[in-house]
Protein backbone atom coordinates (compact mmCIF):
# COMPACT_ATOMS: atom_id res chain seq x y z
CA UNK A 1 0.00 0.00 0.00
CA UNK A 2 1.25 3.10 -0.82
CA UNK A 3 0.98 6.03 1.81
CA UNK A 4 0.02 10.02 1.10
CA UNK A 5 2.27 12.42 1.70
CA UNK A 6 -0.06 13.44 4.83
CA UNK A 7 0.00 9.77 5.66
CA UNK A 8 3.55 9.82 5.82
CA UNK A 9 4.02 13.63 7.37
CA UNK A 10 1.57 12.36 10.30
CA UNK A 11 3.73 9.30 10.20
CA UNK A 12 6.89 11.07 11.14
CA UNK A 13 8.42 9.92 7.55
CA UNK A 14 9.48 12.21 4.65
CA UNK A 15 7.09 13.69 3.08
CA UNK A 16 6.57 16.69 0.11
CA UNK A 17 5.60 19.31 1.22
CA UNK A 18 4.81 20.69 -2.06
CA UNK A 19 1.87 17.57 -2.03
CA UNK A 20 -1.43 19.38 -3.49
CA UNK A 21 -3.38 18.38 -0.34
CA UNK A 22 -1.20 19.37 2.27
CA UNK A 23 -0.78 22.45 0.06
CA UNK A 24 -4.63 22.96 0.44
CA UNK A 25 -4.55 22.30 4.11
CA UNK A 26 -2.19 24.97 4.96
CA UNK A 27 -4.37 27.81 2.93
CA UNK A 28 -7.18 26.56 4.89
CA UNK A 29 -5.03 27.33 8.02
CA UNK A 30 -3.90 30.58 6.58
CA UNK A 31 -7.39 31.44 5.73
CA UNK A 32 -8.65 30.89 9.59
CA UNK A 33 -5.37 32.25 10.63
CA UNK A 34 -5.98 35.73 8.70
CA UNK A 35 -9.28 35.65 10.08
CA UNK A 36 -8.04 35.62 13.29
CA UNK A 37 -5.51 38.37 12.89
CA UNK A 38 -8.28 40.39 10.95
CA UNK A 39 -10.23 41.40 14.00
CA UNK A 40 -7.38 42.15 16.95
CA UNK A 41 -9.98 43.81 18.94
CA UNK A 42 -13.06 41.68 18.31
CA UNK A 43 -15.01 39.74 20.14
CA UNK A 44 -13.41 37.61 22.40
CA UNK A 45 -16.12 34.63 22.00
CA UNK A 46 -15.49 34.99 18.09
CA UNK A 47 -12.03 34.50 18.12
CA UNK A 48 -12.30 31.53 20.08
CA UNK A 49 -14.71 29.75 17.99
CA UNK A 50 -12.00 29.97 15.36
CA UNK A 51 -9.50 29.22 17.39
CA UNK A 52 -11.86 25.46 18.08
CA UNK A 53 -12.31 25.56 13.91
CA UNK A 54 -8.51 25.37 13.12
CA UNK A 55 -7.15 23.53 16.35
CA UNK A 56 -7.25 19.95 15.93
CA UNK A 57 -8.67 20.14 20.50
CA UNK A 58 -8.56 22.63 22.57
CA UNK A 59 -10.15 23.56 26.03
CA UNK A 60 -13.19 25.86 27.06
CA UNK A 61 -10.51 29.18 27.80
CA UNK A 62 -8.41 29.57 25.19
CA UNK A 63 -7.36 33.22 23.82
CA UNK A 64 -4.09 33.12 21.35
CA UNK A 65 -3.44 37.25 20.75
CA UNK A 66 -2.67 38.48 16.91
CA UNK A 67 -0.83 36.84 14.88
CA UNK A 68 -1.11 33.80 15.02
CA UNK A 69 0.42 31.43 12.22
CA UNK A 70 0.71 27.66 12.39
CA UNK A 71 0.65 25.24 9.38
CA UNK A 72 -2.29 23.08 9.45
CA UNK A 73 -3.52 23.75 13.00
CA UNK A 74 -5.44 20.13 13.35
CA UNK A 75 -2.03 18.86 14.67
CA UNK A 76 -2.41 21.64 17.40
CA UNK A 77 -3.80 20.49 20.77
CA UNK A 78 -4.27 22.87 23.71
CA UNK A 79 -5.63 22.25 27.50
CA UNK A 80 -7.83 24.63 29.30
CA UNK A 81 -6.69 27.96 30.18
CA UNK A 82 -3.91 28.14 26.89
CA UNK A 83 -2.74 31.83 26.64
CA UNK A 84 -0.44 32.67 23.69
CA UNK A 85 0.75 36.45 23.69
CA UNK A 86 1.60 38.18 20.08
CA UNK A 87 2.99 36.88 16.78
CA UNK A 88 2.82 33.07 18.23
CA UNK A 89 3.97 30.07 15.65
CA UNK A 90 3.20 26.92 15.33
CA UNK A 91 4.28 24.79 12.54
CA UNK A 92 2.21 21.86 13.20
CA UNK A 93 3.71 18.94 10.99
CA UNK A 94 3.41 16.81 13.47
CA UNK A 95 1.48 16.99 16.69
CA UNK A 96 2.01 19.78 19.13
CA UNK A 97 0.17 18.90 22.41
CA UNK A 98 -0.19 22.01 25.12
CA UNK A 99 -1.75 20.46 28.60
CA UNK A 100 -3.88 23.08 31.25
CA UNK A 101 -2.70 26.44 32.35
CA UNK A 102 -0.26 27.04 29.95
CA UNK A 103 1.01 30.44 29.21
CA UNK A 104 3.25 31.85 26.51
CA UNK A 105 5.13 35.17 25.98
CA UNK A 106 5.32 37.18 22.63
CA UNK A 107 7.15 35.28 19.37
CA UNK A 108 6.99 32.15 21.14
CA UNK A 109 7.48 29.40 18.00
CA UNK A 110 6.98 25.90 18.42
CA UNK A 111 8.78 24.07 14.92
CA UNK A 112 8.04 20.27 14.51
CA UNK A 113 9.41 20.71 11.18
CA UNK A 114 13.00 20.05 10.40
CA UNK A 115 15.18 18.87 7.40
CA UNK A 116 18.08 16.33 6.77
CA UNK A 117 21.57 18.33 7.40
CA UNK A 118 22.87 16.36 4.81
CA UNK A 119 22.75 18.57 1.69
CA UNK A 120 23.07 15.91 -0.81
CA UNK A 121 19.78 14.81 0.94
CA UNK A 122 18.07 18.28 2.05
CA UNK A 123 18.74 20.30 -1.80
CA UNK A 124 16.25 20.61 -4.25
CA UNK A 125 18.34 19.81 -7.83
CA UNK A 126 17.98 18.08 -10.76
CA UNK A 127 20.60 15.76 -10.21
CA UNK A 128 19.83 15.35 -6.50
CA UNK A 129 16.95 13.34 -5.31
CA UNK A 130 15.21 15.79 -2.89
CA UNK A 131 13.89 13.05 0.38
CA UNK A 132 11.19 15.50 1.62
CA UNK A 133 11.35 17.32 5.22
CA UNK A 134 10.39 15.07 8.41
CA UNK A 135 8.67 16.03 11.74
CA UNK A 136 8.72 15.55 15.43
CA UNK A 137 6.39 15.75 17.91
CA UNK A 138 6.30 18.97 20.65
CA UNK A 139 4.89 17.87 23.63
CA UNK A 140 3.84 20.52 26.44
CA UNK A 141 2.98 19.73 30.36
CA UNK A 142 0.34 21.72 32.12
CA UNK A 143 1.16 24.99 33.68
CA UNK A 144 4.48 25.68 31.53
CA UNK A 145 5.38 29.01 30.82
CA UNK A 146 7.49 30.04 27.99
CA UNK A 147 9.35 33.61 27.94
CA UNK A 148 9.41 36.15 25.21
CA UNK A 149 10.81 34.53 22.57
CA UNK A 150 11.10 31.23 22.81
CA UNK A 151 12.11 28.66 19.93
CA UNK A 152 10.84 24.90 20.97
CA UNK A 153 12.51 22.66 18.26
CA UNK A 154 11.18 19.55 16.70
CA UNK A 155 10.57 16.33 19.16
CA UNK A 156 11.42 18.06 22.68
CA UNK A 157 8.79 17.31 25.67
CA UNK A 158 8.80 20.17 28.36
CA UNK A 159 7.65 18.83 32.28
CA UNK A 160 4.66 19.94 33.94
CA UNK A 161 5.50 23.55 35.21
CA UNK A 162 8.76 24.04 33.99
CA UNK A 163 9.64 27.63 32.94
CA UNK A 164 11.71 28.45 30.24
CA UNK A 165 13.49 32.32 30.07
CA UNK A 166 12.89 34.11 27.64
CA UNK A 167 15.10 34.09 24.30
CA UNK A 168 15.87 30.24 24.95
CA UNK A 169 15.85 27.90 22.15
CA UNK A 170 14.85 24.51 23.72
CA UNK A 171 16.98 21.39 21.35
CA UNK A 172 16.40 19.00 24.30
CA UNK A 173 13.76 17.42 27.07
CA UNK A 174 13.23 20.08 29.92
CA UNK A 175 12.15 18.33 32.77
CA UNK A 176 9.27 19.07 35.39
CA UNK A 177 9.20 21.72 38.04
CA UNK A 178 12.68 23.39 36.18
CA UNK A 179 13.77 26.95 35.39
CA UNK A 180 15.76 26.73 31.51
CA UNK A 181 17.55 29.31 29.97
CA UNK A 182 20.17 29.55 26.96
CA UNK A 183 20.81 28.61 23.54
CA UNK A 184 20.64 25.97 23.61
CA UNK A 185 18.46 26.10 27.13
CA UNK A 186 19.67 24.16 30.34
CA UNK A 187 18.19 23.46 33.27
CA UNK A 188 19.37 26.39 35.82
CA UNK A 189 17.41 25.26 38.58
CA UNK A 190 15.02 23.12 40.10
CA UNK A 191 11.36 24.94 40.84
CA UNK A 192 9.49 24.05 44.04
CA UNK A 193 6.01 22.38 42.96
CA UNK A 194 2.69 23.48 44.37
Amino acid sequence: MVMTEKEKMLAGLPYDPADHTLAADRRRAQTLCRRICLDPFGEAAARTALLKELFGSTGTDVYVEPNFRCDYGYNIHVGEGFYANYDCIMLDSAPITIGDGCMFGPRVSLITATHPVEAERRCWRDDIPYEGEYARPITIGDQVWLGAGVIVNPGVTIGDRAVIASASVVTRDIPADSLAAGVPAVVKKRLNSV
